[in-house]
């Protein structure tokens, strides 16, 4: 029978390792790092309102410009996106007959003065040659009667004189406020008829901003306590609104409501045509505003995963609304708890994890 004899050293070893093995505990699992953002006031900021609505920078005043007469357009003497003063020249009609119209008028004029002369002189030698009895009174009353209708006459040409004098200074449009050109509706070459539109024009003076309502938030609008506006341009400018004007029948393609919502002193920054958000405070309850990925429904209702003392806890929530800004929160959560927003889904009860806090979309950009 043979016998394996190993060397001392490679003996010593093996029980090292052995003893090694036994005393040692087992390596510490690694906390998961989860990313969440605090619930916070629905009415804390244009970001976290229960209702946010999106439109369109707009003058509260907006017009269309055009000539008092008819003719060609000669010139057009600025763009689209123009900003003009009172009495500047905007465009020009052809001027020819409106001079021969002027010219025409000026003769009727002296032609009226003239016959206004003549039936006076009639009038005060029949005057003589009645008061010596060499004619009738009525042929007297008749010059009378002439000299009241050349006067009549005269007063017609003079009206009709000016109306022609008028309608010269006409063929140049201007407006009678400061304003932008939104839009050019005519260009030169273009016959035009009286009232046809030339320019779009906006008074900047006061700026609104569209918005397009559903049906079923006419009555949260109407409600709201505050409006707060800001740019998508710049989301740090926050200025205050109100409702100024509610139409009273919906879009027949959108069904949805035009609302006008006047901004109070808004900064330079603040242009037409530009991009807004109208938020709405709603909060007469406390509500509270969370991502919309931080809300699961498993069968069991709205549910969210709220880290406490380094460990996840799913909470039961009630939503009262989704909207672009996220899940409006009207019960089981309280301001400032740190809700996970990205991989709710995959978390367990009681897990302990390490949290970073989740920049929100208006810091994102």
């Amino acid at each position: 029978m043979f016998r394996i004899t190993l060397p001392a050293s490679l003996l010593f070893a093996a029980a090292l390792l052995l003893s090694a093995c036994q005393a040692g505990d087992p390596p510490a699992a690694a906390k998961r790092l989860v990313l969440v953002q605090p619930a916070s006031s629905a009415a804390a900021s244009s970001g976290s309102h229960a209702g946010v609505y999106t439109g369109e920078i707009r003058a509260r005043h907006e017009f269309d410009l055009a000539f008092r007469v008819a003719g060609k357009l000669a010139a057009r003497l600025v763009d689209a996106g123009a900003e003009i003063k009172p009495g500047q020249a905007l465009a020009k009609l052809d001027p020819a007959d409106l001079e021969l119209a002027a010219n025409a008028a000026r003769a009727q004029l002296a032609a009226a003065e003239s016959d206004l002369a003549t039936a006076q002189a009639e009038r005060q030698r029949y005057a003589d040659l009645l008061s010596k009895k060499f004619v009738s009174q009525g042929a007297f009353e008749a010059k009378e009667n002439a000299f009241r209708s050349s006067q009549a006459r005269l007063e017609q040409a003079r009206s009709q004189s000016r109306i022609s004098g008028n309608q010269a200074s006409y063929g140049i449009l201007s407006s009678e406020h400061p304003a932008i050109v939104t839009a050019v509706l005519a260009d030169a070459g273009q016959v035009l008829s009286i009232g046809q539109p030339v320019f779009r024009l906006a008074r900047p003076e006061e700026k609104e901003v569209l918005i397009a309502v559903p049906e079923s938030r006419l009555a949260e609008l109407r409600k709201a306590r505050t409006l707060a506006v800001n740019l998508w341009a710049e989301p740090k400018i926050m200025m205050t609104g109100e409702l100024r004007e509610l139409a009273p029948a919906a879009d027949a393609t959108t069904r949805t409501y035009a609302a006008r919502i006047r901004i109070h002193n808004p900064p330079p920054e603040v242009r037409l045509g530009m991009t807004a958000r109208v938020a709405l405070d709603l909060a007469s309850d406390n509500l509270l505003l969370v991502p919309l990925s931080a809300v699961l429904d498993q069968g069991n209702g709205p549910q969210v995963w709220v880290v406490s003392n380094g460990k996840t806890e799913l909470r039961a929530v009630k939503v009262k609304q989704f909207g672009e800004a996220g899940a409006v929160i009207s019960e089981g959560l309280q301001t400032g708890e740190l809700v996970v927003v990205i991989g709710a889904s995959k978390l367990v009860a009681g897990l302990a994890v390490e949290t970073k806090i989740a920049p929100r979309p208006s810091e994102q950009r």
